[in-house]
């Protein structure tokens, strides 16, 4: 499906006067539609033209809803199915469910409740088809749903970074491990004036000194042991383009020092050569490290930071914005169920609860992690909390650590620690703020810091 084309809907009924609703409404939210007065009418328009979705009636002529469902199901993978009932013929509905429809409609239901569902799966395609896009354009590291956000702080980096991607102003993307920060430098550089070059990733950490500095830098045949040819370093493949140096807060002191001089002249030496190789590129860094305190620490040149934070992105940790968790979920469960060839119908209320509360410490990429152990774990479209990881279910699920017991008091105070300490993180540590939202005195605010050990 092309990313601009509109999301396409099969109206399949034997009432006319049920075609013309249905494609009122659906045109009205901006649908593209088609009709068909039985199963075998659809079923030929299906081998005519690609659609996203078939809406159809359950009772029909010679053949039903049940019975297109179930070919549809066969010879169009990628199609969905809503079948409309009516109110007596629910227990049909659910089998259908059961046998792959995406949902279904009770006819004398709110007409909204169909276009939610069906808003569900014009957005899923959309995002499926953004998510094809960016991978064929930047490999697998990056899906633009990520980008998106209701966070205040998301949308301040998103302005950000709308500001300078036309610029060749270095970057320093700041935040925890796995809260996407490789996907905001892509993002950069495909908004770019590079865009059209390449897009050259390093992790500073994975490597030690020797092939760091050769991985950056390339080097001559004979420069070392085992060189036995001449090697292109990344300078060189990303001149033009995008380098993105992951994890520089990793980087030996001894290559600090080359990269310095790299960003200062602009040229770059191949280890074991005297020539100078010119090199323009954009530098994006990132880091999920505290250089000011590596910095005081001698661990980390102060005139490099100054060469590469030109504009610093701070992304916040996942638990920080949970308005997008329940978005995330839903993303990660319609990608693992294409990447398995599974189908998802229940969620446990118990397991989304405990997703919604979980803190996260790996962020987005622990939460990918989780959804995708949980597709691969169903085997009745059901995802359950009991097929979560321990560390996830850890003091959110009772139920599951019955063998570790916590006295109450105890669990009591653990709950009231953490609870007064995002209070004073949402004020800022300020003591008679968030006393006062607490309702409680300055003095018992003050003690139950000290009690706890908490900091402001």
């Amino acid at each position: 499906m092309n990313n601009n084309r509109k999301f396409r809907v099969l109206i399949v009924d034997d009432e006319v006067a049920y075609q013309d609703v249905y494609e009122m409404l659906l045109n009205r939210k901006g649908y593209k539609t088609e009709r068909a007065s039985s199963g075998e009418e659809a079923l030929a328009k299906l081998t005519q033209g690609a659609f996203d979705l078939v809406l159809t009636d359950l009772i029909m002529g010679s053949m039903d809803g049940l019975k297109l469902l179930s070919t549809i199901k066969k010879l169009y993978v990628n199609v969905e199915v809503i079948l409309i009932t009516g109110f007596g013929s629910i227990e049909s509905a659910v089998m259908a469910m059961k046998n792959g429809a995406f949902s279904y409609f009770i006819k004398s239901a709110d007409p909204e409740i169909l276009l939610g569902e069906i808003a569900k799966l014009a957005e899923l395609a959309k995002l499926t088809v953004m998510d094809k896009a960016m991978a064929k354009e930047a490999g697998t590291h990056s899906s633009p749903f990520m980008l998106r956000s209701a966070n205040p702080q998301i949308l301040k980096v998103m302005a950000i970074i709308n500001k300078v991607a036309n610029s060749n102003a270095s970057v320093l993307i700041t935040g925890e491990s796995g809260t996407g920060k490789e996907v905001y430098a892509q993002h950069l550089h495909n908004d770019g004036p590079c865009s059209k070059n390449k897009f050259i990733a390093v992790n500073c950490q994975a490597l030690s000194q020797g092939l760091l500095e050769s991985e950056l830098f390339g080097h001559e045949r004979g420069s070392f042991t085992g060189a036995t040819e001449r090697r292109i370093g990344r300078f060189e493949e990303a001149s033009g383009g995008t380098l993105f140096l992951d994890e520089i807060g990793e980087m030996p002191m001894e290559v600090q020092a080359k990269l310095l001089r790299v960003l200062e002249t602009k040229t770059i030496e191949r280890m074991g050569s005297n020539t100078s190789l010119p090199i323009k590129l954009r530098l994006i860094s990132a880091t999920n490290k505290d250089i000011q305190g590596a910095i005081r620490a001698g661990g980390f040149r102060e005139d490099l930071l100054y060469r590469i934070n030109t504009i610093v992105l701070e992304i916040p940790p996942l638990r920080d914005r949970r308005e997008d968790i329940a978005g995330l979920i839903d993303f990660f469960i319609a990608k693992y169920q294409s990447e398995y060839g599974k189908t998802i119908t229940i969620m446990e209320p118990k397991l989304r609860e405990i997703l919604h509360k979980y803190d996260y410490p790996g962020n987005i990429r622990e939460l990918k992690n989780i959804i995708e152990r949980l597709i691969v774990l169903t085997e009745d479209e059901v995802l359950r909390a009991s097929d979560l990881p321990s560390s996830s279910r850890s003091g959110l699920d009772p139920e599951e650590n019955l063998d570790s017991i916590t006295p109450l008091r105890d669990l009591k105070k653990e709950v009231e620690k953490r609870y007064i300490s995002s209070v004073l993180g949402k004020f800022d540590g300020n003591i008679t703020e968030s006393a006062r939202h607490l309702s409680i005195s300055r003095r018992h605010l003050f003690n139950k810091v000290m009690e706890y050990g908490l900091k402001f």
